[in-house]
């Protein structure tokens, strides 16, 4: 045999390994560029935002400014809110929020999956579920309070209503979309009902579900803050209600930016988690 014929697979080797390379690299810079391209961004709208503010183009009043939403923020960091400390509210809005989330994916998965796999129980409640999907569920808030009170209760449900719809019609279309061919695989195995639900069917649908988590935390904190706007003893929604009376409108800009950092640490927490389950699945930078 040849040294030619000896050395190719060396070659192609080194060829793929360069490639490979290539490849992180261009995937590092476009990461780069794409996170410089989001902080020039947002400086710039932050900045036009200021300077017209200053220039009273826009009223200052109404719209406030970046530079008092930032004071706003110090403020309530350092000498608290009129309520208690900014972490006692944050941390009562989110332990809401948190508690709605998973009663709601729970009940949301645990439906779709049921109502996917029988068909009956589809048909018989099928309707009765887009009635329920079709109504406003944010005008249930203040059922809630009437219902609940002003405690905790109220904001969970009005968060369990928001979060239940999403996470139960992925979860539903996950269990419908399962290749028969497994399913019929597993039965001819010997697989029960029950062991095709739980190996087959719920492992199949689980990028369905985790499709919906992303979107319904944030509905879950929509849910909480807007039980809390419209009754409640404490929490972040209460300290926008307080801002707005008083006409603060860096209060109700400063309490929005302590939402946004939440729902993004979240959602951060759950792309991670997302990521660690799903190893298998290649990275956007893969295809």
């Amino acid at each position: 045999m040849s040294p030619e014929v000896l050395s190719a697979p060396v070659v192609d080797t080194a060829k793929s390994s360069d490639r490979a390379h290539s490849r992180a690299r261009a995937a590092r810079r476009r990461k780069l560029v794409v996170g410089a391209a989001r902080v020039l961004l947002l400086v710039a709208v932050l900045g036009l935002w200021e300077v017209l503010s200053r220039t009273e183009v826009i009223d200052p009043f109404n719209f406030s400014m970046p530079s008092k939403i930032w004071e706003q923020i110090q403020t309530w960091v350092m000498h608290g809110t009129a309520l208690g400390p900014l972490g006692e509210q944050i941390w009562y809005t989110l332990h809401e929020a948190l508690l709605g989330w998973v009663i709601g994916v729970v009940a949301g998965v645990l439906f779709g999956i049921a109502l996917g796999r029988v068909t009956l129980l589809a048909d018989i409640l099928g309707p009765y579920i887009k009635v329920l999907n079709s109504i406003p569920r944010i005008v249930l808030a203040p059922i809630f309070v009437i219902w609940f009170g002003l405690g905790p209760a109220s904001k969970v449900a009005s968060a369990v209503v928001l979060v239940f719809f999403p996470v139960f019609f992925n979860a539903f279309q996950g269990a419908r979309e399962v290749d028969r061919n497994l399913v019929a695989n597993a039965r001819i195995l010997g697989a029960s009902d029950r062991r095709v639900t739980l190996q087959v069917v719920i492992p199949s649908a689980t990028s369905w579900i985790f499709t919906s988590l992303h979107v319904s935390f944030g509905f879950a904190l929509i849910g909480a803050i807007v039980g809390e706007y419209i009754g409640a003893t404490k929490g972040v929604g209460l300290l926008v209600a307080q801002s707005q009376g008083t006409f603060n409108a860096a209060g109700v800009y400063a309490a929005m930016v302590i939402l946004a950092v939440v729902a993004l640490l979240a959602e951060g927490l759950l792309t991670f988690g997302e990521r660690r389950i799903f190893r298998w699945k290649p990275s956007d930078s893969d295809r």
